[in-house]
């Protein structure tokens, strides 16, 4: 739930403390208030046709039927929530996946309402992978799996979890839809129907490995993290701290993974995988961009500036930035780099202070001009002695 908004004495906007009543109308605005340009394909993104490419073909992403259930796997749900909670629910990481894209499919295609509904204290999970510190995870060379599938098993894990997260912001947040709009549950409903693609994709190209290997691979033969969740369950009363901490931070260090995953596959000498990873973090930019708007929107109905109102909640939660950054990903999506970049920020410390010393040089060299006219005014006018 959302709890109170408490401005600190340097009126300086702290969102870890706030309510629904703290945010101002969608119409309001202010000079603190720094405007944040959108993602240029961001409009496309949401106007796209639901996407059936759910398998990997030979040239690409190729339509899958739909698996066939005996009974509806919703059962009485009538709302985006309430299927969002179902999907939650569901610990078969497949099963999750296809799930995950049948709720935003029939949501879309039925017109369903919002609704209301609970998530679960945490996501239903299967009984693999075993869930260790990220100490524990074992490097490559000690994982029993090929580096191309090892890889592969992380970033299907790193899908897996994208599914959940984005499904219990739409749940969670579900009571406060007056304040942030319906679209902002369309939006990660869709972010949804994405990571739930690319989990497809990342488990048959796991299978495949597993065949072309002579020995079976899937996901859950390797140990993983709870780090994702565990970022997640830290902003689970805090709608700016969720979008902080999720799609501004996690996802976009997604964009910075991605390029050099692919570089190491394509040197493993895996150029399928390695096209697989590759079209997963082109898409993964929508997520990033979706996280600023939404980000910047909360911010606007608040009165807060967002770079240090970000900077903030990245403190009070103890959220690390690390690079190195794409910087080129990242400008694309829309996050400005002096959100995350400290020599970026210092950079343009050290330019505003040479533009003041250089407006302040101005003045004076002004003043003195002036002084020095009004000196030579005075003593043409002055009467002789």
């Amino acid at each position: 739930m959302l709890v109170s908004q408490i401005p600190s004495s340097s009126s300086r906007c702290s969102l870890l403390h706030f309510k629904p009543r703290c945010f101002f109308s969608s119409s309001s605005s202010s000079s603190s208030v720094l405007k944040v340009s959108p993602w240029h394909g961001l409009h496309a993104w949401r106007e796209s046709p639901l996407n059936e490419n759910r398998k990997w073909g030979p040239n690409g992403p190729e339509p899958e039927p739909e698996p066939k259930f005996r009974d509806s796997p919703f059962g009485q749900a009538s709302s985006l929530a309430e299927l969002g909670s179902v999907v939650l629910s569901t610990s078969d990481p497949l099963a999750k996946s296809h799930l995950s894209h049948m709720a935003y499919s029939i949501w879309r295609r039925h017109n369903l309402p919002l609704g209301l509904a609970e998530p679960p204290p945490r996501p239903a999970r299967p009984e693999k992978p075993e869930l260790v510190s990220p100490k524990e995870i074992p490097a490559p060379k000690n994982s029993g799996l090929p580096l191309n599938a090892y890889m592969l098993h992380n970033l299907a894990h790193v899908e897996l979890n994208a599914i959940d997260l984005a499904w219990d912001t739409v749940v969670r947040f579900s009571p406060y839809s007056d304040i942030l709009g319906e679209g902002f549950f369309a939006d990660f409903a869709h972010v949804a129907d994405d990571e739930s693609r690319h989990f497809s994709w990342c488990s048959q190209r796991l299978a495949e490995l597993g065949f072309n290997f002579s020995f079976p691979t899937r996901y859950g033969d390797m140990a993983a993290h709870n780090l994702l969740w565990r970022e997640c369950e830290k902003s689970s009363d805090n709608v700016a701290a969720r979008l902080a901490v999720i799609p501004l931070v996690q996802e976009a260090r997604g964009l910075d993974a991605g390029p050099r995953l692919v570089q190491k596959l394509v040197g493993f000498g895996d150029n399928r995988t390695s096209k697989i990873v590759a079209r997963i973090a082109d898409e993964e930019v929508a997520h990033v961009a979706v996280g600023v708007y939404w980000f910047a929107s909360v911010c606007q109905k608040m009165d807060c500036a967002p770079d240090s109102t970000f900077k903030d909640l990245l403190k009070e939660y103890n959220v690390e930035l690390k690079g190195p950054f794409n910087y080129k990903a990242r400008e694309e999506a829309g996050i400005p780099r002096h959100w995350y970049d400290a020599s970026s920020t210092s950079n343009q410390d050290q330019k505003n202070e040479d533009g003041n010393k250089n407006q302040l040089s101005a003045v004076y060299e002004r003043l003195t001009s002036i002084i020095a006219m009004e000196s030579e005014n005075s003593s043409l006018t002055r009467p002789p002695e």
